[in-house]
């Protein structure tokens, strides 16, 4: 029993030590520009193994050198309450939740309807001594489409320290790395912190390399179509990129456009 006690106690130690360390390293980001995050070292890594070489674009640019446009479009488009928020949106994590279980309980539908479909096939080719048909299809199997609910706080703590994992302890640890974020960084922080590390193609990250990318200008330099083009990749940068004027894009960042004037800047 007292072997079992100390494992506890020694999973207790390590997980406080972890949280320690996450604590120190927000609170060193208050005064010195995060070199890296996780998320960027897979990428890396990833582009190292798919492609022999790393391609890489990214240039720190501070707060006041990025263009209110890209902010207001960014929060406009990402997170509407980021400035009153605490880092998470519960009704929004509720509605998300709500509609992924939704869509699941849908595909589950079509997947049973394929398989009973499937099973019937397979019963009258036996009887006429037909050979049997395949099973269903990949198209009829796909997994829903996951929404998602989270705060920039919370994409900024995804990527900073955080596998792409989807599973209730990562979530949680993602809970108490975004209070961590809010509470020892502020919210103009997080801001320039996550602008100048977000992803927005392939092997671009930040508002500056991003800008230059696609524009050809500086970060502070964008126009609010411009930064409203940016704000909507974000969802899905490297497919976006492959089509930067489609009509979705173009479409959705008039959207963006319109709600950038009640979009609040910290």
């Amino acid at each position: 029993m007292r072997a079992v006690w100390r494992i506890v106690v020694l999973l207790i130690l390590s997980a406080l030590s972890l949280q320690l360390y996450f604590a120190a390293r927000i609170g060193l980001m208050r005064f010195v520009d995060p070199q890296s995050t996780t998320f960027q070292r897979s990428e890396m890594a990833r582009l190292l193994r798919e492609q022999g070489r790393i391609t890489w674009t990214q240039t720190w640019r501070p707060y006041d050198a990025i263009s209110d446009n890209l902010k207001r479009a960014v929060i406009a488009s990402e997170d509407g309450n980021f400035v009153d928020h605490c880092g998470v949106e519960w009704d929004a994590l509720k509605n998300a939740w709500k509609k992924n279980n939704q869509a699941q309980a849908r595909v589950d539908k079509v997947r049973q309807q394929a398989q009973e479909r499937y099973e019937r096939a397979v019963a009258r080719a036996k009887a006429r001594g037909r050979a049997i048909p395949p099973p269903p299809t990949a198209t009829t199997t796909a997994s829903p489409k996951i929404i998602g609910g989270s705060t920039i706080t919370q994409q900024l703590a995804k990527n900073l320290f955080l596998s792409s994992e989807r599973n209730f302890l990562r979530k949680g640890e993602e809970f108490i790395i975004t209070f961590m974020l809010e509470g020892l960084l502020g919210k103009e922080r997080i801001l320039t912190v996550y602008l100048n590390n977000v992803e927005w193609g392939e092997g671009v990250f930040g508002a500056q390399a991003a800008s230059r990318h696609y524009f050809q200008v500086e970060a502070s330099q964008l126009s609010p179509m411009q930064a409203a083009r940016l704000a909507v990749m974000l969802p899905a940068p490297k497919r976006f990129e492959q089509q930067p004027r489609s009509g979705y894009i173009m479409s959705r960042s008039a959207t963006i456009v319109a709600r950038m004037g009640g979009a609040e800047l910290p």
